[in-house]
């Protein structure tokens, strides 16, 4: 199978990479990205063997790992690349509600318009499989937990870009036949994440350099926690189990855990391996932030044949000892 991954240098594009080649390391995989926040150099974390590609030889599919620079939101390179791929693993995206509500037009071009570019290559291309990273945020406010079967009525400019993105997919399987398959990640943490912005890794980084942490609001808003390991398996699935396209999952543990839980626990993972003392502070609410939000996973166990399998303790001890191993 030819592999494409978009936005491949980031979190869990790398993690993924990682998971695939310890699967079969013949496979062939093309990563695109667009470097804005991950760079070439952060796929080390993977593998030291990555041919880097012009758009001159993009069609070459004979390297194991071959990396391209190119944005989603340009369509000819997009039907360049999706030339050839069996799977695409579409990452690349504005990630995060706060971006998004200060820039909602750049967010919306990159998560709408840059998933557009990216199915129609693949529809040019006959490509046979479609994974969208997608999230719980076009469910917006509800009463958890959160499944396939709930309406959407996003909060935030992003929930809304990604409610767009499940729609295409959506309408690409129904009316070309493309084998779109919709994941809903709840809130991903693991090794890798170096530049991730999201609560837990920017909490490691702000202990280990002696900051303040800094909750917004009072941290009861309540996330679903998920480890990378368990997210780039659920990918895998995604893209080899036959018979599910057009269809979505929420990908998460089915577990409700309060932002002041989480930060908690991280403080005393922190302690243990030798970082006292970690302050932490109360803020101001951020703006298109949901209250509550954890996930019914009996869809994904049942049709994706998945489930998690680190805990929050487990996975937190392993995410610590990573940064704490990078820094040494």
């Amino acid at each position: 199978m030819n592999w494409l991954i978009t936005g491949g240098c980031g979190f869990i594009g790398k993690n993924l990479l990682r998971h695939l080649l310890s699967k079969d390391e013949n496979l062939k995989i093309r990563i695109v990205d667009n470097f804005s926040v991950g760079q070439i150099s952060d796929l080390t974390y993977a593998t030291s063997n990555v041919d880097v590609a012009g758009v001159a030889t993009a069609l070459d599919w004979e390297k194991n790992v071959q990396i391209i620079e190119g944005d989603i939101t340009d369509s000819p390179l997009m039907e360049l690349v999706t030339k050839g791929a069996d799977v695409v693993v579409h990452l690349a995206a504005n990630t995060g509600v706060g971006p998004s509500v200060e820039n909602p037009r750049m967010d919306c071009v990159t998560n709408v318009l840059g998933t557009f570019n990216v199915l129609e290559g693949c529809r040019a291309n006959g490509v046979k499989r479609f994974v969208f990273a997608s999230s719980g945020a076009p469910i917006g406010e509800c009463t958890p937990p959160i499944h396939e079967e709930l309406a959407c009525h996003p909060v935030s400019p992003y929930g809304a870009s990604k409610m767009a993105g499940e729609g295409y997919c959506s309408s690409y399987f129904r009316t070309f036949g493309l084998g779109t398959v919709a994941l809903r990640f709840g809130n991903v943490y693991g090794p890798g994440s170096t530049h991730k912005s999201s609560v837990v890794a920017k909490f490691i980084r702000q202990g280990l350099n002696g900051e303040t942490l800094e909750i917004y609001g009072d941290g009861t808003q309540t996330r679903d926690f998920i480890f990378t390991e368990d997210l780039v398996s659920a990918i895998w699935n995604a893209a080899t189990i036959k018979g599910i396209g057009g269809e979505v999952f929420q990908i998460a543990t089915n577990k409700e855990t309060t932002v002041l839980e989480v930060t908690e626990k991280l403080v005393d993972v922190l302690k243990r391996h030798g970082v006292p003392n970690v302050k932490l502070i109360h803020g101001n609410k951020r703006l298109g932030d949901v209250m509550r939000n954890f996930s019914d996973t009996t869809k994904a166990e049942k049709i994706l044949k998945w489930t998690y399998q680190y805990d929050l303790d487990k996975g937190l001890n392993e995410t610590v000892n990573w940064f704490l191993k990078k820094i040494r």
